[in-house]
């Protein structure tokens, strides 16, 4: 509601519009800069990914290394890095969810929310 009933200032509206695009913005890249990380098998392969899903680095421990078990490496390195996008799914959320809510709560395209 508008005090006095009368029109809303665009004026106002465009400087408040322009200031979330700048919040978007920062968190967007807040969220390139922060890293998070998934892990599988009880920590033996450890997945990083930044906040924007982008995978940085990914460490397996050598007792993980079955030559006759590959396949069993391969599910641990995908678990781990679904894991780490977990994580960056719930950082985005975190960290762009009030901004959209800001937005008129209809979501950003491209967001997963």
């Amino acid at each position: 509601m508008i005090p006095g009933g009368g029109q809303p200032n665009m004026q106002q509206l465009l400087q408040q519009a322009q200031k979330m695009q700048q919040d978007l913005a920062r968190a967007q890249e807040e969220l390139a800069r922060t890293e998070v990380e998934g892990q599988a098998g009880g920590g033996l392969v450890k997945a990083t990914v930044t906040g924007s899903g982008e995978l940085r680095a990914l460490r397996i421990d050598p007792k993980a290394v079955d030559p006759e078990d590959t396949e069993t490496l391969a599910d641990l390195v995908v678990a781990a890095v679904q894991a780490a996008n977990e994580n960056a799914q719930a950082l985005q959320q975190q960290k762009l969810g009030p901004l959209a809510q800001g937005l008129g709560g209809g979501g950003i395209p491209g967001l997963p929310f």
